[in-house]
């Protein structure tokens, strides 16, 4: 029976893509002063910028909708950011745990920045601090969430800015 398990489990690891455990293999930590770059680009692409928890259940239930959407636009200027708010010491084990098992190929960093208070505003200034929120942004224009988003929500946003 053992060996049946062990065969078995082989099996199913061997069925997550190689680039899944590769891209996540380590999730970049950094703090704000780093993280703040990617909220200023005049580049034409589009960016969508989603931060989120693994403790956050619609985080949680949304981030397949952002996987799809980084997935959807990969030939195109669009490029999609999960900002993990999770604890730097739960790391280890539920966020890169997650990310593996829902094959989450999207570039995912870490912000260690524990006086949020002092980021927020910079992120957005109608930001309560609630998760989940999204950036979405080409240039000057932007566009803020503060709920939980759609494949068609972001798919609209990333539609508008590039019709600017």
């Amino acid at each position: 029976m053992r060996y049946i398990l062990a065969i078995t489990v082989c099996f199913l690891i061997a069925l997550i893509p190689e680039r899944v455990l590769q891209a996540q293999n380590s999730v970049p930590v950094v703090g704000f002063s780093e993280f703040e770059k990617s909220l200023k680009s005049n580049s034409d692409t589009v960016y969508v910028i989603n931060f989120w928890a693994t403790w956050c259940a619609p985080c949680r239930k949304e981030l397949p909708e952002f996987e799809k959407i980084h997935k959807t636009f990969s030939n195109e200027k669009v490029k999609v950011l999960l900002v993990s708010l999770d604890f730097p010491n739960q790391a280890e084990k539920s966020l890169k745990n997650f990310l593996v098992s829902n094959a989450i190929t999207a570039t995912v960093i870490l912000l260690n920045e524990p006086d949020a208070n002092a980021w927020i505003d910079k992120v957005d200034p109608s930001w309560s601090g609630a998760l989940p929120a999204t950036l979405i942004y080409r240039k000057n224009n932007r566009k803020f969430f503060e709920r939980e988003l759609s494949y068609q929500d972001i798919s609209y946003s990333i539609s508008t800015l590039n019709n600017l």
